[in-house]
């Protein structure tokens, strides 16, 4: 099956060398740019988005840039882009093992070229032998036979797991000996407070069964939308706070996001960098749990690279009166 190829590195405005601090600062910029909560155009803002996460989402992974990169033979091919033979596309065989079917989401947040080559879908259920064959083929006895599960992934916002919310999904599933397609429109609600790698279950929407037995079920797996300002790792967020050296020396009071509106964060004297600093409740929800995960500002001491005049000759004061030794043990 052809699918049009995306060109990640067009979509966040780096060339095909760009270092991987590159990547992130082009992402975190247009992220910050197109953010739904910022934008005006909500809706084209949206879809943006998503394609700038998209592009993040293989491009800021090592294995992935690597992996996406062994198709630059052909990448110039567009929407005539026919994948090289070794890899292959999502199908699965029907409980029988007579046919192969091709299928393709809609609404999850990912296009039909990242869901291919990137995605984790597949159909499952009905494990392939070497020899080509249906291994449940070997073990079943003819009859009603229940539908495969189907596997797929969904980009879930912070905001979404924030708040919760339904999305509307398609899902087209290609039946190559017919030459139809039939297409299935649901609704899928996402959890305030789940979690990156887990699964939303939608009973009834996977294979059709054999012979009149049930369906199977879809499984999407959640994959995080990456954020311009935070960090998630289960309910706790972290973001990265930059400090000049007087303000974690001398201590001050910063006013920093979260995803509910600003809060103060008063940096003690003495402020080590890489230090963090707990703002309790201010994370993510914990889903059955109950309550909120905390909030993490990194700190991140930042040096002037240029100085005029008197900011040079403060600093040669400075290194001459103060007694500090950072390769004297205290």
């Amino acid at each position: 099956m052809r699918v049009e190829f995306k060109d990640y590195y067009a979509t966040l405005g780096v060339p095909r060398d760009a270092s991987d601090e590159d990547i992130k600062k082009a992402f975190r910029k247009l992220a910050r740019q197109y953010h739904p909560d910022v934008a005006k155009d909500k809706k084209a803002a949206e879809e943006k988005f998503k394609e700038i996460n998209e592009a993040y989402e293989v491009l800021g992974d090592p294995q992935l840039r690597k992996k996406y990169d062994q198709l630059g033979a052909r990448w110039k091919e567009g929407a005539d882009f026919e994948p090289p033979p070794a890899w292959q596309g999502r199908a699965g065989r029907s409980p029988g093992g007579a046919q192969t079917y091709e299928f393709h989401f809609g609404g999850t947040g990912f296009s039909d070229f990242f869901e291919r080559f990137f995605g984790r879908g597949g159909r499952f259920g009905f494990p392939v032998a070497e020899d080509g064959f249906d291994a449940e083929q070997f073990r079943q006895p003819p009859g009603p036979a229940r539908g495969s599960d189907i596997e797929g992934d969904i980009l879930v916002t912070l905001d979404e797991v924030m708040n919760g919310s339904v999305r509307a999904i398609s899902l087209q599933r290609a039946n190559p000996s017919t030459g139809q397609t039939e297409t299935h429109n649901f609704k899928v609600r996402i959890p305030a407070g789940v979690q990156e790698g887990q699964t939303i279950r939608v009973p009834g929407k996977g294979e059709e069964g054999a012979s009149g037995a049930g369906p199977g079920d879809l499984y999407l797996r959640v994959r995080l939308a990456a954020h311009p300002e935070f960090r998630a790792r289960g309910a706790d967020l972290y973001y990265d706070l930059d400090l000049a050296p007087w303000e974690a020396v001398l201590a001050t009071t910063v006013s920093v996001p979260t995803l509910d509106g600003r809060v103060n964060v008063r940096i003690p004297s003495g402020t080590n960098n890489g230090q963090q600093l707990r703002v309790r409740g201010r994370g993510l929800p914990k889903g059955l749990q109950g309550g909120r995960g905390d909030l993490y500002v990194v700190v991140n001491v930042q040096l002037p690279h240029q100085l005029n005049d008197e900011e040079r000759t403060l600093w040669e004061k400075l290194s001459r009166v103060s007694r500090f030794n950072p390769r004297q043990p205290t």
